[in-house]
């Protein structure tokens, strides 16, 4: 394995930093396996990780020690006559500090298969592209394209490996396939969900009063982008950890499509301006 020769790796490396003459050698095959798949994350060198890994979580006196991952998005997804919607903001933060204004949160899996990212953005754009690869296998195998429903299960059947382990994820998928639209919801604990109505991420909560408000099946595609788009803004007005750009795509018969990016601060000023000459006509 050059890589591993390259950083020094013997066939004894001892990862632990035990004395090797207390029988600690460690096979590095063992650990380093994402060296040959890419696939296969390498796990922490001791037994049952999900277990041992909580003691992370605590000191000597068995105090709470705060090593949780700050992290906020607002992405949501809807079905509707029309097909599926879904819009996200753009913004990626760790804690307080603003990363990026430009993040793609929408992972384009392949013509007919869209993902959202939320939750560590490591951990979903490195599954999402497990799962394109995945899908392409599957495609080239079967001879037709995977649906929505099997790629879902598919994403969720691997994170469920690492459950426990300190993934962060909670992503939408969205397709189209024999059976026509289809939305579901999978997170890092192996969580799978099918739905016509999902928002994810911090602040969901407000892009769900918006969705409550404005949703109904017979949108037409100019309202439902709309509502998307209005969703997404308020979320990104009220929650810090959102913000940037607002992407829509639209997932029909014949694929998806990109709809729009537009700036958060564009969005506003435009719904400022419409505010403001709805109560000028009324006032008239």
């Amino acid at each position: 394995m050059a890589l591993a020769e390259l950083c020094g790796f013997d066939k004894t490396f001892n990862f632990n930093g035990v004395p090797k003459d207390m029988g600690a050698d460690i096979d590095e095959n063992f650990f380093t396996g994402n060296f040959v798949s890419h696939t296969a994350l390498a796990l922490p060198p001791f037994p049952d990780p999900a277990e041992n890994l909580q003691k992370f979580s605590v000191d000597e006196s068995g105090k709470q020690l705060k090593i949780k991952f700050d992290h906020g998005t607002t992405t949501l997804g809807f079905q509707y006559q029309g097909g599926v919607v879904l819009a996200v903001d753009s913004r990626a933060t760790g804690g307080q500090y603003i990363g990026s204004q430009t993040m793609k949160k929408i992972v384009e899996i392949n013509d007919y298969l869209l993902g959202t990212l939320a939750g560590g953005a490591a951990d979903c754009v490195y599954w999402d592209r497990v799962l394109a690869k995945q899908c392409r296998m599957y495609e080239l195998r079967n001879r037709e394209r995977i649906s929505v429903a099997a790629a879902s299960k598919l994403m969720a059947n691997m994170v469920y490996n690492y459950k426990g382990m300190g993934l962060s994820m909670g992503m939408m998928i969205c397709g189209w396939d024999k059976r026509g639209p289809g939305l579901y919801y999978v997170d890092s604990e192996g969580t799978r969900t099918a739905g016509k109505v999902f928002s994810v991420g911090s602040g969901s909560v407000y892009a769900f009063g918006v969705l409550d408000s404005g949703y109904r099946w017979d949108l037409t595609d100019e309202e439902a982008y709309d509502l998307g788009r209005r969703a997404i803004y308020h979320a990104t007005h009220r929650d810090a950890y959102s913000g940037g750009i607002v992407r829509v795509y639209h997932m029909r018969s014949t694929g998806w499509i990109h709809i729009s990016n537009e700036d958060c601060k564009d969005i506003h000023y435009k719904f400022v301006e419409e505010k403001e000459n709805a109560v000028a006509g009324a006032s008239v």
